[in-house]
């Protein structure tokens, strides 16, 4: 198929300047043909990518063979974030955000327009995503062109992890190909070679690395509005700071458990993952790492939390996380908390005739997973060797 584009131009002193100065012969229209041989795409896909620097007809081929306008988001900046997936509900809504790697609780509450670039971007996957039809074709222009490379990364795994279990079909035009093993599309096209490159099945994303290393206490300011229930941080705790290509993306920090309670025994009080780069699994990865190191010094590890994102990650890993307790935690609130209202309507708060209180569960789990030896061993090179390193990295953000 071969798209005729043509428009009318308005000659004047400007054009004739170019004209006569490069000897060109005047033109009344602009005639522009793009390939887009997508005839043969598969019977069966879910994501399709058009590839190709600026000015190759990305743009024009996503609306004229698919015959539909781009999908696009609009928020409200006078509500919280999540309030704008008012055609959900409120549990739904979480899943979405999560689903496109937006899980982090704090970030749900705030406006639209205070998030950052990459919490932005994945906010309009998510209301795109989440508006469309289940037999519709979502179309995204310009995939990834505003945020920063690794984020796009995170991302774009996110992404198709969600279309992929929904099984819907989205059309992303992108000027960069480092996103392609962490999409995994079914196919690729590019307009300038006038090619069609159906992808092979069953691909495995890239390998993560990570850096692992102590920190200060101090650190812990870089994640700490991140985080979904407190600021605060015991300063007892003993604190690590992970790296993903040299850029500070997770925070965890670990305590004695109380004197009289467990032997040998720790619990994780903090573990915070940037929002720009949630959706990889960094969490859990984390947190067995942590589990085969405290095992391999003959201590227990255990973590208590709140987080229905991590309860999910959880379930995913009961090979090496065991449920051991499970309670409903009860929290004296404000009777003219804009949130209690909230809790109320789903049955989630009460009140005693003279003070208001809302209900959440909390889950405790411990590691029972593998000793990981080989793991063990690199972590604690790294955690020495890229100590002074770690603190030098920090020093941008104390200014």
């Amino acid at each position: 198929m071969k798209i005729n584009l043509t428009h009318t131009i308005l000659n004047d002193k400007y054009t004739n300047y170019i004209y006569d100065s490069f000897d060109i012969q005047n033109k009344k229209e602009s005639n522009v043909t793009i390939n887009a041989n997508l005839e043969l795409l598969p019977s069966e896909w879910n994501i399709g990518v058009v590839y190709g620097g600026s000015g190759t007809g990305k743009t024009t081929i996503l609306k004229k063979y698919f015959n539909k306008e781009i999908n696009t988001s609009s928020f409200d900046y006078n509500k919280s974030l999540i309030s704008n997936f008012d055609w959900l509900e409120p549990q739904d809504a979480t899943f979405l955000l999560s689903a496109m790697g937006l899980s982090s609780v704090p970030t749900w509450l705030r406006p639209y327009h205070t998030l950052s670039n990459g919490e932005q971007y994945r906010a309009n996957l998510a209301y795109v995503v989440g508006k469309a039809s289940n037999n519709e074709i979502i179309l995204i222009d310009e995939y990834t062109s505003v945020v920063d490379r690794d984020v796009a990364k995170a991302m774009s795994n996110a992404l198709q992890k969600y279309i992929r279990k929904t099984n819907k079909k989205i059309v992303l035009a992108s000027c960069h190909f480092d996103i392609m093993d962490w999409l995994q599309p079914n196919w690729i096209y590019s307009p300038l070679k006038g090619r069609l490159e159906i992808a092979p099945r069953d691909r495995q994303r890239p390998e993560i690395e990570l850096q692992i290393f102590r920190c200060r206490y101090e650190t812990w300011k870089i994640f700490k509005n991140h985080h979904y229930l407190s600021e605060e941080l015991n300063k007892a705790s003993k604190c690590f700071l992970i790296l993903f290509n040299d850029k500070p993306i997770c925070f965890m920090a670990i305590l004695p458990m109380p004197s009289g309670t467990i032997q040998n025994a720790y619990r994780v009080s903090r573990l915070v993952v940037l929002p720009d780069f949630q959706g990889l699994g960094i969490g859990m990865k984390i947190l067995n790492i942590f589990g085969s190191m405290y095992l391999a010094d003959n201590k227990s590890l255990y973590i208590k939390t709140s987080n229905p994102s991590l309860f999910k990650g959880m379930k995913r890993n009961t090979t090496n996380w065991k449920l051991i307790n499970e309670s409903n935690d009860v929290e004296k609130i404000k009777e003219t908390n804009e949130h209690y209202k909230q809790l109320k309507e789903q049955g989630k708060a009460f009140h005693t005739g003279i003070k208001y209180f809302k209900e959440s569960i909390t889950k405790s789990y411990k590691y029972i997973g593998k000793l990981y030896k080989d793991d063990l061993s690199i972590l604690r090179f790294k955690t020495e060797v890229y100590r002074d390193v770690a603190q030098n990295q920090l020093n941008i953000f104390d200014t």
